[in-house]
């Protein structure tokens, strides 16, 4: 195999003024490409939680609603913000924790020990998320 040193004399020197016109003038897109990026992780976030407050809909509806709707046996009521005002000031943390193994009146798990702790959380999340559009989940 013969090996031609000009051509490759030739793709160093191509190489060499490229990367030099590179580092003298950053690409006008590269900002850009940036915010792009930037608009994707945005993006997958917010689909994210959106998937998430669905799944926890969900688990709310079948385990969660038959106290949470109405307010039954003092349960504080989906929607009622000075009721939920009223649980512990560490917020989602702690109220989370208490859904999970029981507090006061509440049954652990709403006494659905078939959830996990993820269906449990992600339920909560939901709840408060309808409560208290404006602030956020932790």
């Amino acid at each position: 195999m013969k090996v031609s040193y000009p051509l490759i004399g030739l793709w160093i020197a191509l190489f060499a003024t490229s990367y030099a016109d590179s580092q003298e003038s950053p690409c006008p897109d590269a900002t850009s490409g940036l915010a792009q990026v930037e608009q994707v992780k945005i993006s997958a976030a917010k689909r994210w939680r959106e998937r998430r407050l669905a799944f926890g809909k969900g688990i709310y509806e079948q385990s969660c609603a038959a106290c949470h709707d109405e307010g039954t046996d003092g349960a504080p009521a989906i929607g009622d913000r000075e009721a939920w005002s009223r649980r512990s000031p560490l917020w989602m943390g702690v109220l989370l924790e208490h859904a999970k193994l029981g507090y006061l009146g509440m049954p652990a798990k709403g006494n659905h020990p078939e959830l996990t702790d993820r269906a449990v959380d992600a339920a909560g999340e939901y709840m408060l998320s309808e409560t208290f559009p404006e602030k956020p989940l932790d």
